[in-house]
């Protein structure tokens, strides 16, 4: 086995196009009728390659884009062994794979027709461990997801990606080139965990952008809220129950990792489990804080602009107050009497206009001792900013 060069892992990686909105609650299902084992290629899906890493304590190698049959060798050998199939589109590819590795059929419909819901599925010697892979979209307006599959054999693993141009295992493959930590003295299992923790640990940053999200809400509805505003709180709630629903299924998965009584996983990987089953935890306890507090700002949203609107109308009510008595004082001398007094004076028009200014006058000074105004003066300072 040759030694690796530091250069043959590096990945450069372009960046994928996410013009395309994201279904966040979509799961693949079968159509009334298939046959179980059924493969459904998607139109869009990327051509199939394979990426190998083969390694040991003392050496590892990497082969880029080799063909199944070349994956045969590997099998029973002594090294740990990681296929990496990137894209699902190649469906002899896939199907190659499937007979090399004696997959299930049922175990290679999972993996292919996407997305499926994460879970654990026990196949004899190997297990299924299926996952979502979530990241920022570039416009951080939400996030994307992938589906990304493993299946767990003695001393080889094999995974599944849709996209193979983004995923978050670089630093995996960085720790196996230098040898960094115990990946190289450890098994497949290990080099399993170290693929799930971090795709978990990737729910982080994407849950701690939607607490700035909330922060700028909270401040917008104080200061001026809209309908835009309003729309931007359903599209936050909707995004986190959306993640609530990729991350939950995860606590059964690793609780059965955990509890592995079939010899694939070992008693010592268990424990290491138990760390990424703990940031599951953590990360479903900040997606329900975040839940609740993207409610209340439901309710903060009524309170407020019910609070606008109150305030509109006692202006309304305040204007129409100060032309109550001078309608009244008006509609009294409108009326057609010829024995009025007022009406023949000299003075008596400009009489009746002094007295209206005064009474007008006296109720707006009035309103304003009260602090009437004051929330007149609130509104119009917040349309300007």
């Amino acid at each position: 086995m040759t030694q690796l060069h530091p250069d043959i892992f590096v990945n450069n990686r372009p960046d994928t196009d996410g013009d395309e909105e994201e279904d966040y609650f979509d799961y693949f299902y079968d159509e009334p009728g298939s046959e179980p084992g059924t493969l459904i290629i998607e139109p869009d899906a990327k051509p199939s390659r394979i990426i190998l890493i083969d390694y040991d304590e003392d050496n590892a190698v990497r082969k880029v884009d080799i063909t199944p049959n070349a994956c045969a060798p590997y099998i029973g050998t002594n090294t740990v062994s990681w296929m990496d199939i990137q894209g699902l589109g190649s469906e002899t590819v896939l199907k190659q794979v499937g007979e090399i590795f004696n997959l299930h059929p049922l175990l290679l419909e999972d993996v292919v027709n996407v997305p499926q819901r994460p879970k654990l599925e026990d196949y004899n010697n190997q297990l299924l461990v299926i996952s979502q892979m979530v990241r920022l979209k570039e416009d951080e307006s939400g996030f994307d997801t992938e589906q990304v599959s493993f299946v767990l054999g003695k001393r080889y693993l094999l995974s599944f990606q849709e996209e193979e141009l983004q995923d978050c295992f670089e630093i995996v493959r960085d720790r196996i080139r230098t040898s960094q930590g115990r990946v190289r003295k450890s098994g497949a299992d290990y080099l399993t965990y170290l693929l799930l923790d971090t795709i978990i640990d990737g729910y982080f940053p994407v849950v701690e952008h939607y607490e700035d999200r909330i922060e700028a809400l909270e401040d917008m509805i104080i200061s001026n809220p809209d309908r835009d505003t309003m729309q931007e709180i359903y599209d936050v709630r909707r995004e986190l129950l959306a993640l609530r629903r990729l991350i939950w299924p995860m606590r059964n998965v690793l609780h059965l990792l955990m509890r592995d009584h079939h010899g694939i996983v070992s008693d010592e990987v268990q424990i290491y489990f138990r760390d990424s089953y703990d940031h599951v935890i953590q990360i479903l306890e900040i997606i329900e804080a975040y839940r609740e507090l993207a409610a209340s700002l439901m309710d903060v949203y009524m309170s407020t602009m019910g609070n606008k609107l109150n305030e509109i109308m006692k202006f309304l009510t305040v204007i129409s107050t100060i032309f109550i008595p001078l309608t009244f004082i008006v509609g009294v001398y409108g009326m057609n009497f010829e024995n009025m007094p007022e009406l023949k004076g000299e003075w008596s028009y400009f009489m009746v206009w002094l007295v209206m200014l005064a009474v007008a006058g006296g109720l707006i000074f009035y309103f304003w001792r009260k602090g009437w105004f004051k929330p007149i003066y609130s509104l119009k300072e917040e349309a300007k900013s």
